[in-house]
């Protein structure tokens, strides 16, 4: 028999509500075997890097804060930050212009994301450091006439300037997948009932369609960040002093090469985690899943049938 009690009423458990409680799982002998068997590896590994005197630690030590790491690694940060803000921006409008019905727009769209996706970041890089052997003096203007303004490449396009560009051109290809993605994750229904609302489209974009679709675009959106962070070592060829060549222009002159490499993979790993914690934050702030049973809704128990229902 099912009996239903409103929220805030008390209800009695019987013997056999008790057998209807999850057990809890035993640990196989097996699970115990692997516990020891990768503690003993870890510990191992963790005693070797250790004791070895050729990984030199007193020499990483010494210079994991030095002056030069540090700036090389404000710089990558910056990098990090300004390219994945300008990418998401120019992602989302070319998220906006891939779903578009207007062929082509959506075309255009296409192509850019195709292309960008279809090259290597580092060629990509070292293109855009050239782009004054192509275009010395670029003109921008209106396009057969001769309004517009000649740019100097050579005087605009420095390290730091094709680095950003790169990366951000990059970078906006695949976020403009993600975000399409997570547009793709909202329901048929939700955009019928706005428009049944009267929308528009702007107004149902911002107010449906990307909340909705926040859950689906903040985990992707948050290793692209992490994957950014470490990818900025790639604009050491363009020789700017970002985290991985600063660490290379001491080792050049010290000849403290795998110390120095050490400094710069313990700085990677730091503000990896550091990385992640925000990201874990958001995933949790939009999390779609409940855990916890309605405010309203009512409790079903089972109890034992009284012998008078059972005729």
């Amino acid at each position: 028999m099912l009996q239903t009690f409103p929220q805030g009423s008390e209800t009695t458990t019987t013997g056999k509500d008790s057998a209807l409680k999850p057990r809890l799982k035993r640990r196989s002998t097996f699970e115990y075997v692997a516990w020891v068997v990768c503690s003993l590896i870890g510990l191992g590994i963790l005693a070797s890097v250790s004791t070895n005197p050729n990984f030199r630690w007193g020499v990483v030590v010494q210079y994991f804060t030095h002056e030069s790491i540090l700036r090389g690694l404000l710089l990558t940060l910056f990098l990090t930050f300004a390219s994945m803000a300008l990418g998401t921006l120019l992602g989302l409008g070319l998220a906006i212009m891939r779903a578009s019905s207007i062929k082509p727009i959506a075309a255009t769209a296409g192509v850019y994301i195709t292309l960008f996706r279809g090259t290597p970041v580092l060629v990509q890089l070292i293109f855009w450091f050239n782009i004054s052997a192509l275009y010395p003096d670029l003109f921008i203007g209106i396009p057969f006439t001769d309004i517009g303004t000649a740019v100097d490449m050579n005087a605009i396009m420095g390290p730091i300037t094709a680095a950003l560009v790169g990366l951000t051109l990059n970078e906006a290809a695949y976020m403009a997948e993600i975000i399409r993605g997570g547009f793709s994750s909202v329901g048929k229904g939700q955009l019928e009932a706005a428009d049944s609302l009267g929308m528009s489209a702007g107004m149902r974009m911002r107010k449906v369609i990307i909340p909705q679709a926040m859950p689906s675009i903040i985990p992707a959106t948050g290793n692209q960040v992490i994957g950014m962070f470490k990818g900025t070592s790639l604009i050491s060829v363009l020789g700017v002093a970002e985290l991985l060549q600063s660490a290379q222009l001491i080792y050049a002159r010290t000849y403290e090469t795998i110390p120095l490499l050490l400094v710069a993979s313990l700085w990677y790993l730091v503000m990896t985690l550091l990385l992640s914690y925000p990201q874990s934050k958001l995933e949790q702030k939009y999390s779609r899943s409940t855990s916890r049973l309605p405010r309203k809704a009512k409790k079903v128990v089972l109890t034992e049938p009284e012998e008078g229902n059972l005729r």
